[in-house]
């Protein structure tokens, strides 16, 4: 996962890679361009998955992004789940400025998991503006993700 990025309940935390300066990317705005606020380099979109440690950032993120959200739902004890995770990088990293893609632990934020009743690991979730709009479980390769995700989004 990228060190540089972060997620609350406002938006995505990046630190400019000019400069240093922390930056919030609006959910409401993913789809647009944003400029370090100090140094006004162009700021890259996510190429990295986003982690989402708890319940408000979560609910903030698939509500408010302007971006389909791709959630994968894990845990760190799964081998599936272990198998999976390269895999998804690489569709983070060829789908930025078009979707984005978060992961959860189910682990760390249980009331999430229970909420959408997930009763197997991994399993990924397509959200656009605050529904569910496509699930599937079980591991899989990079295209079955990438598919997923552009055919449900």
């Amino acid at each position: 996962m990228d060190a540089t990025v972060e997620a609350d309940d406002r938006g995505l935390l990046v630190t400019c890679p000019q400069c240093g300066k922390r930056n919030r990317m609006s959910y409401e705005r993913l789809a647009q361009t944003f400029r370090c606020g100090q140094c006004h380099q162009a700021l890259p979109a996510p190429s990295h998955s986003v982690e989402i440690k708890s319940e408000a950032a979560f609910a903030a993120l698939t509500t408010h992004s302007a971006l389909p959200v791709a959630v994968d739902f894990w845990a760190e004890w799964c081998g599936p789940c272990k198998m999976m995770g390269p895999e998804f990088e690489k569709v983070a990293a060829e789908m930025t400025h078009r979707s984005v893609l978060a992961k959860l632990n189910t682990e760390e934020v249980p009331v999430v998991a229970q909420r959408f009743g997930i009763s197997a690991i991994p399993t990924l979730v397509l959200f656009k503006a605050g529904r569910e709009v496509s699930r599937q479980a079980g591991a899989m390769p990079a295209a079955t993700i990438r598919r997923f995700i552009e055919q449900a989004g």
